[in-house]
């Protein structure tokens, strides 16, 4: 189910999985900036679940041909969010909306996948019961696999803002003084495959955890 072969039918298969995870995951980004007060996402019109407002093209392609990528990047002004908290805590909330917004709609697709396995009796061993419960499972896999790409700490990916409020003081400042060998070194791991290596455990782990508690909701 982590695999999306790279042939028509697993593209065909994969296009709504990719869009569901892309529109929702930039669409969460950018509502969160919002409810901390920032309305930048809602006038440039990203505060959408179209999915032409979200993707990005070769972040698009890599999650149809890799099972992990990412979405045109949500514009976002600290500056604007609200005081009851540090610019640097908003940033952190609204990084690692995207990517808990992919692990929710995990869950809320493998409850769907589940219940119809349950009840749906002989539907599934139809051909278009079998293209659904297909499209359900690498749909589940991609909404995963985003999520915990995101989560690599470093720039640009989400996780680089979501640590931020852990660190020391003196970490904080040497991470964004030393912000572009980051970039270099995530350059460096997505173009040898390392990051694949790197998020493959968690994917697994996470993808085991939600269709067990499934099976265990369904009795499957």
């Amino acid at each position: 189910m982590l695999i999306i072969r790279a042939n028509y039918f697993g593209l065909l298969v994969s296009i709504p999985g990719v869009l569901v995870a892309i529109t929702f995951h930039e669409f969460a980004h950018g509502f969160a900036a919002y409810k901390l007060g920032d309305n930048t996402a809602k006038n440039e019109g990203r505060l959408s679940l179209n999915p032409l407002d979200h993707l990005d093209p070769i972040g698009t392609l890599m999650l149809l041909f890799a099972g992990f990528g990412w979405g045109k990047p949500v514009h976002v002004n600290p500056t604007q969010y609200t005081r009851k908290m540090s610019m640097e805590k908003g940033e952190a909330i609204v990084s690692v909306a995207g990517p808990v917004m992919n692990f929710i709609l995990a869950i809320v697709l493998a409850i769907i996948y589940g219940a119809i396995i349950k009840f749906s009796g002989t539907f599934i061993d139809s051909t278009v019961g079998n293209i659904i419960i297909q499209m359900l499972g690498v749909a589940i896999a991609i909404n995963i696999g985003l999520g915990v790409f995101n989560l690599i700490p470093l720039p640009p990916l989400d996780g680089s803002k979501v640590i931020m409020p852990f660190l020391p003081y003196n970490a904080k400042q040497w991470f964004r003084n030393n912000e572009q060998i980051f970039y270099i070194l995530f350059v460096v791991i997505w173009i040898t495959g390392i990051t694949s290596i790197m998020i493959s455990p968690a994917i697994k782990w996470i993808s085991t955890g939600i269709m067990t508690l499934t099976g265990m909701i369904f009795g499957l």
